[in-house]
Formats: structure tokens, C-alpha cells, sequence
């Protein structure tokens, strides 16, 4: 079979370039062929043999700066004419869509439609959604306030607009409105075979549209992970990963200030690390990955993923269970279909301060809550590259329903 993983970014970069790599590489140990499509960008690991890529824009410079990126924002032609370039040359059986809009947009998913029916191919368009960009035009669902949001919910991406959702910006706003009014009413998604929503959560707000009730299936993201043997649990509690608002680390660095006894440790990049200055209990280590990683996380106490925005299925809270690290998480997105309440982890209310601390209490202050909650860690199952392996060919052999 012969896959072409399509991705705006075709570097490291975030939980979604680590999907398409991690599933490339599975893919091709099963002796699948494997091409990729994006981005040009000098830090690219994968392309294509027709070396066919798309110009990157500078949204840095701002929009008026650079009125070429306005409209290559809502629709590429140059991403079109070289997509079509990969499918004559590749024929992939299956294309895989994930981060596109803004950069390829859905101009061409609209191509590979075209293509197929000129060649009469069977080949299917998968999509996995990463985020909510497909119900909401600034692909987060939450306002300038980093508060829950679903306005957009009911089709009316004006709310956009009115609430400077996009960087709290009405120029960026406007564009983004704009965008999803055009590709509501376009055929584009109705081209596609399937929707991969890595969260039950995810699904349930794809599902408020009739053009997407029918495609979506949920399969939670993988990951192999062997738990580390002789891990010693010492006397910390860890937050890792991108540290910033949204992802709850300033009401972690609240929480900290008040158990001035306890040590906190943050591994990753974002913001928040200014505001951890000049607290004593605090410990930042600065971006950590691999083995280091994971040494710090089966070492630690809890785990806590305390993200204040509908979190779609983090791989922070797979990899902390996985080497036997309770998870205190939010109550929110996809986050409570990956934690049992009260036997791996704890539950508290997104942005409440309060609940965190009591949660994070619950568990160091018993020693025999502790102990039981890691070792039924140690027990949870999530998705393999094997399991999930299985379940995707048997998205990418199901008949052509779907789509028009």
C-alpha cells in the first residue's frame, strides 16, 4: 500500500509532526510505501521523489505586510499544483491528511479528489484531526481569555470575528472567519473517507456537524512505552511539555506557592517559565526528551496536566501512566477518557486552584494511596503502534461510504 502523509510541517515540531513520523516509520516496517507532502523548510526530515513542496509564508512580518499570505491562507494554488505533482508520480492508495489549514488548506483535499476520479482510483482520503480547526476557526476552542469556548459550535463563525479569537487580532480574526465560512460551504470535506478524532471529546464536537457526523471514528493516539525497571519515586511533583496558560502551568506555579514544603519540577518551553522566578520550591530544568524524559517522569511522585483548554488526547498523560506516574489532570477535553478517577489518577476542575492542590494532596499526603494508584498504573492498556496499526488498515480497507 502506498501512503502519502500529508502535514504543513515536515520537521519536529509538535504532537503532530510526532504522529506522522511515529506512524510513517510503523507503516513502513509493515512494508507499506511511505511519502510525505508540506512545507519547505530547511529543517524537513521526509519529502517526496518528486520533490514537490510548498512555499512557506512569514506570518511574522503581519498581513498587510504580506497580502500574497492573505489569500494563500483561505486557499493554495501552489499547494494544489504540487500536490497534484506527488499523485502523479507517487499514486498513493491512501492520502493522510493532518495539519493543513492555513499553509496547504483544503484546496487540496479538493485536487486529490479531482485526481482520483481522472484516474479513476480507489484511493481514500483520511483525515486525522489534531485539534478543532474543523469547528472552529481559531482551531483551540477557547477565547482571548484562554476560557472554553463553543460558540462556533452552532456554524456561525462570525463569533470569530466579534471576539478577535485569532491573536486577538480582527485582521487574523476576519481571515479566519472567513475560512471557515468558505470551506463549510465547499464540497471539499464531504470528499473525505474518514476522520480519525484521537478523543471521544474530539468526536462529540466534530459530530454538532452533519457534514462530519458520518466520518468520524475515534481512536486514541499510541505509543510504546516499556516501563523502566527499579524507577524510584523521589520527592517531586512534575509538570513537562509546553508550559503556558492555556496548559494550566500558571495555576500549577499558584499551587506551588502554597505547599512551599513540597518541590515542584518543570521540564518543557513556554511563557510561564518567567513566572517561576524567585520561588524557592520551583526547579526548571528547560527542555528534556528521550530516555532523560522519561527517567524524570517514572521518578516522580504525580504527574499533573493541568491544561485549561479542551486538551484532545496529550501524550503527557499516556506517557506518565505508562511508566507508573499518577496523573492529577483537568476535568476537561479529552483528558478524563485517559485517567481512572481515583485509582491512576485524580480529577479536579480546570483552572481551580483549590481542587488542584486538594488532588494533589489526596495522593502525597497517603503513601498507601500513592502506592496503589502507581501500581494501577502499571495495569492500564493504552494504544500500541501495534494495536493501532490494526485498527487504522482496517479504516484505510473499509469501503468507500462516505464520501461523495
Amino acid at each position: 500500500m502506498k501512503v502519502l502523509m500529508t502535514n504543513k510541517f515536515l520537521y519536529p515540531k509538535g504532537g503532530a509532526e510526532t504522529y506522522i513520523f511515529s506512524l510513517g516509520k510503523i507503516l513502513a516496517a509493515q512494508g507499506h510505501e511511505v511519502q510525505y507532502f508540506g512545507l519547505k523548510n530547511e529543517k524537513n526530515i521526509v519529502g517526496n521523489n518528486a520533490d514537490a513542496l510548498v512555499d512557506d509564508m512569514d506570518f511574522s512580518i503581519g498581513i498587510k505586510n504580506n497580502l500574497k499570505a492573505l489569500f494563500r491562507i483561505v486557499y493554495n494554488f501552489q499547494a494544489k499544483k504540487q500536490i497534484r505533482k506527488v499523485l502523479v508520480d507517487f499514486k498513493p492508495d491512501i492520502v493522510h491528511l493532518n495539519n493543513i489549514q492555513f499553509h496547504l488548506t483544503p484546496s487540496i483535499i479538493i485536487e486529490t479528489d479531482k485526481w482520483r476520479k481522472e484516474n479513476h482510483s480507489s484511493c481514500k482520503i483520511i483525515y486525522t484531526a489534531h485539534d478543532y480547526q474543523l469547528v472552529c476557526p481559531s482551531h483551540g476552542m477557547f477565547d482571548i481569555n484562554v476560557k472554553s469556548c463553543e460558540k462556533c459550535l452552532d456554524g456561525r463563525y462570525i463569533h470569530c470575528f466579534k471576539t478577535k479569537c485569532l491573536k486577538n487580532s480582527k485582521a487574523k480574526s476576519l481571515l479566519g472567519t472567513i475560512d471557515g465560512y468558505f470551506w463549510k460551504y465547499s464540497s471539499a470535506y464531504s470528499y473525505l473517507n474518514a476522520i480519525i478524532c484521537p478523543s471521544k471529546f474530539l468526536k462529540e464536537k466534530l459530530d454538532t456537524q452533519p457534514q462530519f457526523r458520518d466520518k468520524t471514528i475515534v481512536l486514541h493516539n499510541f505509543m510504546d512505552i516499556v516501563p523502566l525497571q527499579n524507577a524510584n519515586k523521589e520527592d517531586y511533583i512534575l509538570e513537562f511539555g509546553k508550559l503556558c496558560k492555556d496548559k494550566g502551568t500558571d495555576t500549577l506555579i499558584e499551587v506551588a506557592k502554597k505547599m512551599p514544603d513540597q518541590k515542584f519540577v518543570f521540564a518543557g518551553y513556554g511563557p510561564s517559565v518567567e513566572k517561576m522566578n524567585g520561588i524557592s520550591n520551583i526547579e526548571y530544568l528547560g527542555f528534556k526528551g528521550g530516555d532523560e524524559l522519561y527517567k524524570l517522569i517514572a521518578e516522580a511522585k504525580i504527574s499533573v496536566c493541568p491544561s485549561e483548554w479542551y486538551e484532545n488526547c496529550p501524550f503527557s498523560v499516556i506517557e506518565s501512566i505508562s511508566l507508573g506516574t499518577p496523573v492529577v489532570g483537568s476535568r476537561i477535553g479529552g483528558i478524563p477518557e485517559l485517567i481512572v478517577d481515583r485509582k491512576t489518577g485524580e480529577l479536579f476542575e480546570a483552572g481551580n486552584a483549590i481542587e488542584l492542590e486538594k488532588a494533589i494532596r489526596r495522593i502525597i499526603d497517603s503513601k498507601s494511596t500513592m502506592e496503589q494508584y502507581t501500581k494501577n498504573c502499571y495495569e492500564v492498556k493504552y494504544e500500541t503502534s501495534e494495536t493501532y496499526y490494526t485498527k487504522l488498515m482496517e479504516i484505510y480497507e473499509k469501503r468507500n461510504d462516505h464520501a461523495k
